[in-house]
């Protein structure tokens, strides 16, 4: 029930209790505005929604009343058609009686300006929830047990979602007529915009990584899916200069380093974990050091943090975002040995896999980025064309992704190529919301350059 206590609302004398932001002269003016105008009411309403900004439960009853009078059949909301509705719910005497209508209506300089107060009063609002958000971090950060990820993320998400969504999330368009127009124009351009492509033309005919979606790649040990991300990763950065995040738990950051070198410049890889560097590799690394050091290098971030958790991957995402750096792709090696977190962490491992796969399809939903989640599979798909349910520890990794490609070479038991196909990784796309799956596709393994290849057409240069 709202508490009308305060009405009609003034301007709060000195020494309030109350010191939460507030600005009660401009909720005034957006009640007059909408009261003299009827287009004001159309302009305002965007903007403030169902009225969750206003400080005073008054305001918010004659905005909301007059809201429900302008979408009504003859939609008038002037001020004796809000003081009768509001007189015949009981609720007139609570706001303060006609005559705090017209204070309001005199508070405005002119109703044109109306959309102007509600951006006041909805910015007024935001500072309010700013504090009450900051004052709920230092009650949970007080807690007993309390986790610093999972506080920071906590918090991390309603400040998100308060400036991201607004309090009458005024950007959103969900009909189909408001869709319609930016959909023809995609259509226009040929390719989809918002998706990415890989650095592999056999495998773009089949698939994508788009916005919203969980790519899953699964292989045995040494089955190619690291070499593939930061191929993936690397194309990203430096062809389509786009911000990346790489996230490894299984690789430090200089593993990672030497294997993104070895790639970019055709360096045998081994001559850069061993240090046996002569003169035409020196040559090669002195190419790409100002790649590797251009605003592509800094956009591309590796995170090689101990102790990885979903909290900590939403908390680094952020992180980029606070600089300007939004990842176009989020890459996450591999889903089995992220850490995983919450009160129940750790008594069921099965469980606690499938939180980790929920956690990056929240992660893609929530920031709009499609992630790349590597996954090992169980022993018994080893020396066998694998299937979506070899995946280790959990069925549910393969349940959230939109596309699943499984990755096969033949390995002898020392881990060596042999047979027919000794050299190539055999892509299996298992799952494709967007298109053709059991589709096959074969690359070329060149382990020593760290580098995934195209087999049928050229990969593109590096």
């Amino acid at each position: 029930m709202i508490d009308y206590a305060d009405a009609p609302p003034t301007d709060e004398p000195e020494g309030d209790a109350d010191p939460r932001p507030r600005d009660t002269v401009a909720e005034q003016a957006v009640i007059g505005a909408m009261l003299l105008s009827r287009r004001a009411v159309d302009e305002i309403a965007p903007v403030l929604g169902e009225g969750e900004a206003f400080y005073h439960p008054a305001n918010e009853k004659i905005y909301t009343t007059i809201l429900r009078l302008h979408d009504s059949p003859d939609g008038k909301a002037d001020p004796i058609t809000v003081a009768a509705a509001l007189r015949t719910t009981g609720e007139l005497l609570l706001v303060g009686g006609e005559p705090y209508l017209h204070t309001c209506i005199a508070a405005v300089p002119t109703a044109a300006n109306g959309v102007d107060y509600a951006d006041i009063v909805h910015e007024t609002w935001q500072l309010r929830r700013m504090y009450e958000i900051g004052h709920r971090l230092t009650q949970r950060a007080r807690m007993p047990e309390a986790s610093p990820d999972e506080v920071a993320a906590a918090v991390l998400a309603e400040v998100q979602a308060l400036f991201g969504n607004g309090a009458g999330g005024k950007t959103e368009k969900l009909s189909v007529a408001d869709r319609w127009e930016g959909f023809v124009d995609e259509l226009e351009q040929e390719n989809d915009p918002s998706a990415l492509d890989t650095p592999w033309p056999d495998l773009n005919e089949h698939i994508q990584f788009k916005p919203k979606e969980v790519t899953v790649v699964g292989a045995a040990t040494s089955g190619g899916k690291s070499l593939l991300a930061l191929n993936q990763a690397a194309h990203v950065a430096f062809r389509r200069k786009q911000p990346v995040l790489v996230v490894s738990i299984e690789m430090g950051g200089n593993e990672l380093l030497g294997r993104i070198a070895s790639a970019e410049a055709n360096i045998e890889l081994d001559a850069l974990v061993r240090r046996k560097l002569g003169d035409t590799e020196w040559r090669k690394i002195a190419r790409i050091s100002d790649r590797m050091t251009s605003p592509e290098g800094t956009n591309f971030v590796i995170d090689d943090s101990p102790a990885v958790t979903v909290p900590k991957i939403r908390s680094r995402i952020r992180w980029m975002i606070s600089r300007d750096q939004k990842p176009a792709l989020v890459v996450v090696d591999y889903a089995q040995i992220v850490k995983p977190s919450g009160p129940n962490a750790g008594k069921n491992r099965t469980q606690d896999v499938a939180n980790i796969s929920i956690g990056m399809k929240e992660i893609a939903d929530e920031f709009e980025v499609p992630v790349l989640l590597l996954a090992q599979f169980n022993r018994g798909a080893v020396g066998r064309q694998p299937l979506v349910s070899d995946f280790k520890d959990s069925s549910q990794i393969e349940q959230d992704a939109s596309t699943v490609l499984l990755l096969h070479r033949e390995l002898d038991e020392e881990g060596n190529d042999t047979g027919a196909n000794a050299g190539k990784v055999m892509v299996i796309i298992a799952k494709n919301r967007n298109g053709r799956r059991g589709v096959e596709t074969w690359l070329q393994f060149e382990g020593r350059y760290a580098s995934l290849r195209n087999l049928t057409t050229q990969t593109p240069a590096r």
